[in-house]
């Protein structure tokens, strides 16, 4: 089938779903992206100055164009949509194109969960009808799951929002585990000359700011090091934890066993339920459906249950379909309140 008889073969599908089709900018402002990625996503986007001095970038990524259109239009309730259209995104691999086609689609505003994650699955699953494989597999996973794991550990709390934050920062993630191990964030040589910049800060005024931060922060920061010690053996048997944890891959009528069996071994204080999880059986539509506790780790603002789906056709794996929650990006973006989204978006360089 050509590509465009089967982009609309699978918007077709989509909006028989339900889904109301919407345009996305393809223009958006580049704070709205730095702010959130951080200063360092900046030379993956495509940004210029305008006649105002506002800098802008060509959209990197169509979820986020679509959450910023809920926001500033001020949406209210559950809404289904859908999207087709290109996000611009430079690669550190050259091979990679800064173009990508997709269709998105996604269900914002709605406190239905764990229902809305099965539909975003099943939406998923009857546009490959469209798309001709012999074979497959579907991957979940569940970050929800992994940060309950890290706010039962027995770490001091600035440790649990390091790996929290940090999750989908693999090699740096890698490397906080390291540091937990050897506890070398914490040279008892420099706390004792930290405690005597501590005594000096507390006579000067609190609301002074050092490298961006008020002298009020630099000590509750410091004040929080010295009450959350912690021994270098207490590290390593954290860290033994969480990779062992991220080891766990298995069908996904497997999941909630596997879950609960490594949690009661390491008396960790938490149990799931299989009906956790948005698919129940291990073979779908020709997928192998598996569940794997480090999948996840790719953007930022996932914050429950992930997926992606890899089929095979003339005999290449390829990468069709990415999707999951993102329950805290529209609030990131700036809303007051917390808004409920799930999405998956299908890559049609096929």
């Amino acid at each position: 089938m050509k590509s465009k008889n089967l982009s609309e073969s699978i918007l077709r599908s989509v909006k028989s779903k339900g889904y109301k089709y919407i345009d996305l900018p393809s223009v958006i402002e580049a704070n709205h992206i730095v702010q959130r990625s951080g200063e360092n996503f900046r030379k993956f986007i495509f940004s210029f100055t305008d006649q105002n001095g506002s800098e802008l970038c060509l959209r990197p990524d169509l979820t986020i164009a679509s959450c910023l259109r809920y926001l500033e239009n001020n949406l209210k309730g559950k809404e289904k949509i859908f999207y087709s259209g290109q996000a611009y995104r430079k690669s550190e691999n050259k091979s990679d194109s800064i173009i990508r086609d997709q269709i998105g689609f996604e269900i914002l505003g709605s406190k239905d969960e764990k229902n809305d994650d099965k539909e975003i699955i099943n939406t998923s699953l009857k546009s490959l009808q469209n798309i001709k494989y012999s074979s497959g597999k579907l991957t979940i996973g569940n970050v929800e799951i992994f940060n309950l794991l890290i706010s039962k550990l027995d770490i001091p709390k600035r440790w649990k929002l390091r790996l929290s934050r940090h999750f989908w920062r693999e090699d740096y993630f890698n490397d906080l585990l390291k540091r937990l191990e050897t506890n070398s964030d914490v040279d008892p040589t420099i706390v004792e000359i930290d405690k005597k910049r501590y005594l000096k800060m507390l006579k000067e005024d609190l609301s002074n700011v050092i490298a961006g931060r008020t002298i009020n922060e630099i000590l509750n920061r410091f004040d929080n090091k010295i009450k959350d010690p912690r021994r270098a053996s207490k590290g390593k048997g954290v860290s033994k934890i969480i990779k062992d944890f991220l080891k766990i891959k298995c069908p996904i009528n497997e999941a909630a066993s596997e879950l609960n069996k490594f949690f009661k071994k390491n008396r960790i204080n938490l149990v799931v339920d299989q009906r956790y999880f948005p698919v129940s059986n291990n073979k779908v539509s020709k997928l192998n459906v598996v569940f794997s506790t480090s999948f996840g780790r790719q953007l930022e603002y996932y914050t429950g249950m992930v997926f992606k789906i890899d089929v095979k056709s003339k005999n290449k794996l390829k990468n069709i379909i990415n999707g999951g929650r993102y329950d805290r990006l529209i609030s990131d973006l700036g809303s007051k309140k917390q808004i409920p989204a799930v999405g998956a978006a299908i890559n049609m360089i096929l």
